[in-house]
């Protein structure tokens, strides 16, 4: 075993290769996952990567392209939730083959689990499903990397028992999002400490600017404040946040998930300026 560190400093990070060329938790450039909340359409989906992948060079950013074909947990019955498993995957290979972008998606189910992994570079595990020990297992079994989101409900402290989990099967690659605390009723709040937390515990750590500026629940979907991507991405950095994770749309209005919270991709290239600005 290690020796502990000296009184008043963290343990060494686990910095994890999410997918090829994409480091998080080594200091390097900042690593982004980014794309559209829910995949709409093959059309939709391939531009948006497309216009990410010219935001990534531009800054010199590494980028996981991200968009999930199921949104399994909409706030009611008849919100779109996706095209399904197979039209899902079939649209994000396309995305692939077209930019050489690493993939990330959701999985819901253990079945879902090496389907998924037979195309993507990354699995997330979603925030309300994050103590599913099965889930996380077949997940982490795939031998494709995990990510891992805080539930609403999850203290920081708590995320190192599902980690643990993922790292049973000898799989390494597992990072935490922080994505905000349940706080009274529909509202969240980011607590910067988490980064801090979560890093005492050798945990890379991604702050899901998206999902944390969701005001949940509402009569149809979840409602939220744009306003506030920035201030907090740039606060988040600053504590320590290994990455970000932001929902990028091009005409956040007329998406099909939340529309109130997601970015333009000249939104998301302004605010990953400010946020690179703050890393250096």
């Amino acid at each position: 075993m290690a020796a502990a560190p000296p009184t008043g400093q963290a343990p060494p990070l686990d910095a994890v290769e999410l997918a090829p060329g994409v480091i998080v938790g080594g200091g390097g450039a900042l690593p982004v996952i980014a794309g559209p909340c829910v995949i709409e359409s093959e059309e939709l989906v391939l531009a948006t990567a497309q216009a990410l992948a010219a935001v990534a060079s531009r800054l010199g950013l590494p980028l996981v392209f991200k968009s999930s074909f199921d949104k399994a947990n909409r706030s009611a019955l008849s919100s779109f939730r996706g095209p399904g498993l197979a039209r899902g995957l079939a649209a994000l290979a396309a995305v692939k083959a077209a930019t050489g972008l690493p993939l990330l998606t959701d999985v819901h189910e253990p079945g879902q689990c090496d389907v998924v992994a037979a195309v993507c570079d990354v699995l997330q595990i979603p925030a309300f499903l994050c103590r599913q020990t099965d889930l996380v297992l077949a997940a982490a079994a795939t031998g494709r990397a995990v990510n891992i989101k805080k539930g609403q409900f999850m203290a920081p402290d708590d995320m190192r028992k599902l980690v643990d989990k993922a790292r049973a099967g000898g799989n390494s690659r597992v990072t935490v999002t922080e994505r905000g605390t349940t706080f009274g009723y529909h509202n969240l709040v980011v607590d910067m400490r988490s980064f801090a937390w979560l890093h005492e515990d050798g945990m890379a750590v991604f702050y899901d600017v998206t999902h944390s500026l969701q005001l949940p629940g509402g009569e149809r979907e979840s409602g939220g404040d744009r306003r506030f991507a920035a201030p907090l991405a740039r606060a988040a950095v600053a504590a320590g946040a290994d990455g970000l994770f932001l929902e990028v749309h091009p005409d956040p209005p007329r998406a099909l998930s939340d529309r109130a919270v997601q970015l333009t991709p000249d939104e998301a290239e302004a605010l990953l300026r400010s946020v690179a600005e703050v890393r250096r």
